[in-house]
């Protein structure tokens, strides 16, 4: 895919996409702070409230999955990016403990409902065989925009005002709006009828897609390795001077950004895609037993452990990803899109709110044993993938029933 994708609905998705995530990094980088200096919240209070938001926040999926499939995603994706615009800049109003649980758990809501929906429209609005691809080509400006939101926030870390970190919210609240308004020029995408008497929730019923989701989402805790357990590492257990964590952060930014399509590539069928995981798990196990290896080592060794093991990540996290769109697409039925994106991407928000400690807990505070132990847990999941993708494609005709447009 070119710099720039031809007119279209690709076209639209990369504007939209690209200032959504500028707005994301602007309110991401001074979220804390401005919860800790200007509303005067202590650090508990700030992680018990986003684990509260982050648990409501799994009720959306579901339920923004199966309206899309009702009505189209088009419209239930900009309605939630729309309130979820709204409901940000509400924190400007936000002086205590319990209006910053509120607020908090209404924007997470709307933005898993959001990025539900906007799957499932992915997937409704883009032809099959290049549905992984431009997945891939998104994440990608994801990543730059999230950059560039990252850098005008850091103006903003700056002047340490409280008017400085709201203009920063009212940026995020006017990126979400605008991003929601570049959605219209997406088509439209008309729901797909079911044939027969099938289950109307056929996700609940479809165990191989459950047991992928949780395998996914066990790959998927590679993000809190990297999010929270290296940094914690290379802080606490290595010689590595402090800056190492920027460094490592800034090889995982570009990697992503120039590689995750490439490595996407021949993940658009349910066979690639469960091998591209099963690379993912060998990738990490390897992954960990480097950074592991960084610990008690002079300054040049633990940087190279870091680095190789760093690289190494990179490239798990990026087949585990290009693997999960290529599964959660290739094994849904057309009517049904949403409701199993919805699922899937449950699987993900749990591992979110389960990484911070665990990750901390285990791997920082057990050293060696916990990494070797996360590093196993990352193998065993991926090789787990391929038979379980192959028991979902066995089930598929008997699982979810023949499909014909509305």
């Amino acid at each position: 895919m070119s710099l720039l994708p031809e007119s279209g609905p690709v076209r639209a998705l990369t504007y939209a996409t690209f200032l959504r995530a500028i707005g994301r990094g602007l309110f991401i980088t001074v979220s804390v702070l401005f919860f800790k200096l200007s509303v005067g919240l202590s650090d508990g209070e700030i992680g018990l409230g986003m684990t509260i938001a982050a648990a409501v926040g799994l009720a959306a999926g579901l339920p923004a999955g199966r309206l899309s499939d009702l009505i189209g995603p088009r419209g239930v994706q900009i309605a939630f990016s729309s309130a979820g615009a709204v409901l940000v800049a509400a924190y400007a109003l936000v002086t205590d403990f319990t209006g910053f649980v509120v607020v908090a758990s209404l924007v997470t809501f709307a933005e898993a409902a959001e990025s539900t929906a906007r799957a499932a429209l992915v997937g409704g609005a883009v032809p099959g065989p290049e549905r992984v691809r431009v997945r891939a080509y998104l994440r990608a400006v994801t990543n730059v925009g999230w950059s560039f939101g990252g850098i005008g926030a850091g103006l903003a870390l700056g002047f340490d005002t409280r008017p400085g970190y709201l203009a920063m919210i009212f940026g995020c609240t006017a990126c979400y709006l605008g991003s929601a308004a570049l959605m219209f020029r997406v088509p439209p995408v008309a729901p797909v009828a079911r044939r027969g008497d099938g289950p109307a929730w056929a996700v609940l019923r479809d165990r191989p897609y459950a047991v992928l989701a949780l395998l996914n989402a066990v790959l998927f805790m590679q993000g809190g390795l990297f999010n929270y357990a290296i940094p914690l590492w290379v802080a606490g257990r290595t010689s590595a001077p402090p800056w190492t964590v920027a460094l490592l952060a800034l090889v995982n930014t570009v990697t992503v950004t120039l590689l995750q399509v490439r490595l996407s590539r021949g993940t658009d069928d349910a066979a690639g895609a469960a091998r591209a995981q099963r690379r993912s798990g060998m990738f990490l196990l390897v992954a960990c037993v480097l950074l592991a290896l960084a610990a008690g080592q002079p300054v040049w060794v633990a940087m190279v452990a870091l680095l190789g093991g760093t690289l190494l990540h990179v490239f798990g996290e990026l087949l585990q990803a290009a693997g999960s769109w290529g599964l959660s697409y290739e094994l849904a039925p057309p009517h049904a899109i949403g409701q199993y994106q919805g699922l899937y991407g449950m699987g993900q928000q749990v591992s979110n709110i389960a990484a911070p400690a665990v990750m901390t807990t285990v791997v920082v505070g057990w050293g060696l044993p916990g990494w070797i132990l996360f590093g196993l847990l990352f193998l065993a999941a991926g090789l787990a993938v391929p038979p379980v993708a192959r028991w979902a494609g066995r089930t598929r005709p008997a699982t979810v029933p023949e499909t014909q447009p509305a």
